[in-house]
Order: C-alpha cells, then sequence, then structure tokens
C-alpha cells in the first residue's frame, strides 16, 4: 500500500482475526507443498523459536494481498497470506495473523505487539527507520479494459485523448495527470480524466463504454479481470516495459528491528520461494503473476 510519508492511509480495521494462523506443519499453497527446513528454523531468534509464533499485524480487506473468504467470519485468504503460510510452514513456526488498522501498524510494532508487517506494504526509506524489509514484489498502476480490448490498448500513451476512469484521490489520479505532459509533448489530445467515489464505479463505468480504461493498482487490476464475471469482463494490458505497473515500487514484510535474524530468515525463506517457483504460483493464483520478484532483496526502496 501506498501511503503519504506521515500518515500511512487505512484500509480496515483493527481485531484480533481469530485462528488465522499458519500450522507449524507442511501446508499446501497455490499447488505446492511447503515442508519445514531444520536450518533454516534454527536460524531463528530464540524468543521465536520458544513461542513457536510469529505475531503478524495486517489491514482487512485489501484484495488481492489480504481479504476475508467470508465477510464477517474470521478466516484470512489473499495473497499476503498464502504466502505467510509458505514462510510458516518453512520456518516451523505459526504466522499469526491480527487485523490492525494501517496507520496503526508501525506504532504497534514499535510497541512490541506484533514482531512484523504483511499487508502489502510499500517499502519506504521511511519506513525503514523502524523497520526492516523483505522485498517480494514490486507493483504499481494497471491499466484495467474490457474484454477483447477493443480500443487496442497497449501501453499509458494509449490512453491520450481518450476517456479514462480512476478513484479520486489516488495515486492513479496523479499519474494519469502527470502523463499528460507527455500527451503535450507527442502532440496528442490530453486524457479526458473522469474520477470516481470507489474503484467500483468506475468498473461499472468502464462496463457501459462510458470510459475506454480504468487506471487502478496493477494487483487490485489483476484480481478484478481474475474474478469479474468468473474472468469474463475484463482483462489487464500488459505493457513489457512496466511490467510490474507504472512507477512500481517495492512492497515487502516488514520486520522489528529488534528482529535481526528473523528478517534474515525470512529473507532466506521468500528467495527458496522464489527459486522453486512458489512465490509466482502464489502471486498468479491472485492474478498478479507480473508483481513477483527475481530476489528477495532487503530494504530495496531508494526514496
Amino acid at each position: 500500500m501506498i501511503a503519504s510519508s506521515t500518515a500511512l492511509s487505512a484500509c480496515g480495521k483493527d481485531g484480533a482475526v481469530g485462528g488465522a494462523a499458519a500450522p507449524a506443519g507442511d501446508v499446501t499453497v497455490a499447488g505446492v507443498h511447503v515442508t519445514r527446513d531444520a536450518k533454516l528454523h534454527a536460524s531463528l531468534p530464540a524468543a521465536v523459536r520458544s513461542s513457536g509464533t510469529v505475531r503478524v499485524a495486517t489491514d482487512v480487506p485489501y484484495a488481492p494481498f489480504i481479504m476475508f473468504k467470508t465477510e464477517g467470519q474470521p478466516e484470512l485468504t489473499g495473497l499476503d497470506y498464502d504466502l505467510g503460510q509458505a514462510l510458516g510452514a518453512k520456518l516451523g513456526v505459526r504466522f499469526a495473523f491480527t487485523a490492525q488498522k494501517f496507520d496503526g501498524i508501525v506504532p504497534a510494532i514499535q510497541a512490541g505487539k506484533f514482531d512484523a508487517v504483511i499487508s502489502a506494504m510499500t517499502d519506504t526509506k521511511e519506513r525503514q527507520r523502524v523497520l526492516d524489509f523483505v522485498d517480494y514484489s514490486v507493483s504499481g498502476s494497471g491499466i484495467l479494459v474490457v474484454k477483447g480490448n477493443p480500443d487496442r490498448i497497449t501501453r499509458l500513451g494509449d490512453l491520450c485523448g481518450k476517456k479514462v476512469g480512476t478513484e479520486a484521490a489516488t495515486h492513479q489520479l496523479e499519474v494519469l495527470q502527470a502523463h499528460q505532459v507527455k500527451c503535450a509533448e507527442a502532440g496528442r489530445d490530453a486524457i479526458s480524466i473522469q474520477t470516481f467515489p470507489k474503484d467500483s464505479d468506475a468498473q461499472l463505468a468502464l462496463r457501459s463504454r462510458k470510459v475506454v480504461a480504468d487506471l487502478l493498482t496493477k494487483p487490485g487490476a489483476g484480481w478484478t479481470a481474475k474474478t469479474a464475471d468468473g474472468g469474463r469482463a475484463f482483462e489487464v494490458v500488459e505493457d513489457p516495459a512496466a511490467s510490474g505497473g507504472y512507477e512500481a515500487t517495492p512492497n515487502g514484510i516488514g520486520v522489528s528491528k529488534q528482529l535481526p535474524g528473523l528478517t534474515d530468515a525470512i529473507q532466506k525463506v521468500v528467495q527458496a520461494l522464489i527459486d522453486d517457483g512458489t512465490l509466482g504460483k502464489i502471486c498468479d493464483k491472485y492474478g498478479a503473476a507480473s508483481i513477483a520478484v527475481k530476489q528477495a532483496t532487503k530494504n530495496a526502496a531508494v526514496s
């Protein structure tokens, strides 16, 4: 999640998610059987090995990263939750997820209430002051079009001179506004930007062809294309020049700086999940295969 540097915008509500923890045994995630690695388990901090639990804060819901399987019920699903299951199985400990308002996550980790955050959190230099990040995805803005892409949109530049929808007060609106300069430089008409209170409203406008495209987060676009009308309503424009999305930034698992051994262990597991293809399969399960990284970097953000 991209938030301002002073206020980490919230998407969910406080509250424990009852029983939402990956088991300490083997699990099958995205069709992959994940088993315990004794060496990695031994590398965990003594306190984590003793408790058998990594306390994880997350902001629910934020599709496709973290969602309730059934509204009103505590059971979780989503890309981040599945990743947590795989991490827990490989490390031989439970990853216990608790719902927490997004702007309260970092303070709660500083207060010692949680060990880590897995919640599509953007790795930034400011957040690195209090957290160490293991980066597992890179995501930006994506272009959603109706199935079949009748307007032949292939890149952001193709939106010049066309009506394009996006949610008001989002980073995607800023991306469209900034691109107006490039439209002018290319001698093309400006994008006719149509803003909506919610992205679901922008999707309705796209369905009715009031706009030719909807700009939203790349993972959100992928999930919408995968799930809306059973995958028959929309598709995502895949621009090879921006595979993770436009203005993509790293998302990471944020770990308390008081637990450097946990950060190192998680980094090794994420790399193992990259190498054996598990991370890619988890991302693909949620329509976001293009955001998976090829290397589990630590604190990759430069701004």
